[in-house]
């Protein structure tokens, strides 16, 4: 028989004890020889931490006051000391701060649940003993990947939990599932982007374009095939780069199948994987052939995909599209379908897929109607570097013209 853990007051005791001299130990090791004024250390702390234990039981036992008045004499005692020190040439209230933490944690290891004063014990030391290491972290920090943390938070945190999860309309339209898939595509992107940005430089070009496909493969297209005519020394490193990129295009619309397809990704992985092997072949029968030096790993003009303004464009571009499906099917039938799969393969081709799984087609229909989607994205892709790579449109032209054949086969085996 389990007999239940029981948090005595003499353990509770313990906890505070223990979680005050953590404090402290850390700020003794911390102090530098020579300071001309020091507050607080491995005997302060735990004595704060103690006190607050203490008003607590009081607060418990019939003296309610005692807590906000431990509260008041602690601060006044950070207070003073932060005036001291200011006076003495230093500034800086982490000590302080750190003190009234002390001081709550003592309290809340009685009146709470014992793992929260832990929590805020543990995740305080180290916030304290860090301090180098994250002042690093602030000086390394890019700005525009920091607002783009933010605002992929803002998609999922905020705007995500406050839409209505009910359909509307005989297309039923979900406004909660929808912008579910919205986050997702962002999720993905961003990760990529970051990759990118982090590692691209270190891995080279051809690999970095295999990072900036994750973001997107289209960008990195457009991006290479500029570098191949501004740099022609690197063009065949781009197209490198360009077919590896559109490669994980396959896997990551795969990915994106698999979480919202319900199954369906079953009758279509094997076909994804094939294309996406076709694009990693074709992509090492490039010869790089370049004349010295390395290409860069980073692409300049590759935005970072977390915009509120895309996030909002892509999802009314997934309503339209769903509307535009069923529209199709409706009053022209499977050419109306894989019509609007031709168009949208030169547009964009994730919110026509996505809206391809989470529709109601054959399952025959809509593998041909994906894979020419895709087929036509692979195909503008091509054409995108080929024009703006001039001096390597042979080869960069027949390799996509083979990619793009290949996927006619696959549309019919069944």
């Amino acid at each position: 028989m389990n007999i239940p853990f029981e948090w005595t007051l003499g353990l509770r005791f313990i906890v505070a004890l223990a979680m005050g001299f953590l404090v402290g130990l850390e700020r003794e090791t911390g102090r530098k020889e020579h300071t001309p004024f020091f507050f607080g250390g491995v005997r302060t702390f735990p004595i704060v931490s103690l006190f607050g234990f203490a008003c607590a039981w009081f607060f418990s036992n019939g003296l309610p006051f005692m807590l906000p008045a431990g509260l008041i004499a602690v601060t006044t005692l950070a207070v003073v000391a932060y005036i001291q020190k200011i006076k003495a040439g230093r500034f800086g209230a982490t000590s302080e701060v750190s003190v009234l933490v002390t001081y709550m944690i003592g309290a809340l290891s009685l009146l709470a649940d014992v793992r929260f004063p832990i929590a805020l014990g543990v995740v305080n030391t180290i916030l304290l003993s860090e301090k180098s290491a994250l002042e690093s972290y602030v000086a390394r920090l890019n700005r525009n990947e920091f607002l783009a943390t933010l605002k992929f938070l803002l998609l999922a945190l905020v705007i995500y939990p406050a839409l209505p999860n009910e359909d509307y309309t005989r297309y039923h339209l979900n406004p909660a599932r929808i912008w579910q898939i919205v986050v997702m595509v962002s999720a993905i992107g961003f990760a990529g982007y970051i990759l990118s940005k982090k590692w691209g430089a270190r891995l080279g070009l051809p690999l970095s374009g295999l990072l900036g496909g994750i973001a997107s493969s289209t960008a990195v297209s457009v991006a290479t095939g500029r570098l191949a005519r501004e740099v022609p020394a690197f063009a065949g490193a781009a197209l490198q780069a360009s077919l590896l990129a559109s490669s994980v295009m396959y896997l990551r619309l795969l990915v994106l199948i698999a979480v919202f397809g319900s199954g369906f990704s079953l009758r279509l992985d094997w076909r994804m994987e094939v294309l996406c092997v076709v694009g990693l072949l074709l992509a090492l029968t490039v010869r790089k052939g370049t004349t010295g030096g390395e290409a860069p790993g980073e692409f300049p003009s590759i935005q970072n995909p977390v915009e509120i303004r895309v996030a909002v464009g892509f999802a009314l571009m997934f309503v339209v599209i769903k509307v535009g499906v069923a529209l199709a099917k409706e009053y022209f039938g499977q050419a109306g379908v894989l019509g609007l799969g031709v168009f949208s393969g030169v547009v964009d081709v994730d919110p026509f897929v996505l809206s391809l799984v989470q529709g109601t087609l054959s399952g025959r229909l809509m593998i041909q109607a994906l894979l020419l989607a895709v087929m036509v994205n692979t195909l503008a892709k091509g054409i995108y570097f080929t024009v703006l790579s001039r001096g390597n449109r042979f080869q960069s032209m027949w390799r996509y013209m083979v990619w793009a054949a290949c996927h006619v086969p696959l549309m019919w085996l069944w």
